[in-house]
């Protein structure tokens, strides 16, 4: 490659789009409730993939609930409150799932409400 294709390639636009906070915290909410969907619908054969994308979700709502609890947190104190509850419920109800004592459809309602206010204020920005 000469030095000016490697000048043209180097300033050329950039195709991957810029996410932002909140595109990339959909992103991570879709590809989530993606695998929990999968996983379920695997049954009983899918147990292994079940609690992976469960263990994943819980790490996700734990950096949430981490985020919230900050100080700098720009979110109003309420909102903040419902989010770090979401956590904890999600964290409850992942252990129920596990033993096999209740089904993962609250988790992926949670996940899907979550998705559609993250791509409502996605789409208004």
């Amino acid at each position: 490659m000469t030095a000016l294709q490697m000048a043209k390639t180097a300033y050329a636009m950039n195709k991957a789009p810029i996410r932002t906070p909140r595109g990339t915290e959909y992103e991570a909410f879709a590809r989530i409730t993606h695998r929990l969907k999968a996983a379920a619908e695997q049954g009983a054969s899918g147990f292994s993939h079940l609690a992976e994308a469960l263990h994943t979700n819980r790490q996700l709502w734990t950096i949430l609930a981490a985020d919230v609890a900050e100080g700098g947190n720009g979110l109003s104190p309420e909102l903040r409150g419902r989010i770090f509850y979401l956590a904890e419920f999600t964290a409850q109800h992942s252990r129920k799932v596990l033993r096999g004592d209740d089904g993962v459809d609250i988790l992926i309602e949670i996940n899907t409400a979550v998705m559609r206010g993250l791509r409502s204020k996605v789409d208004a920005a």
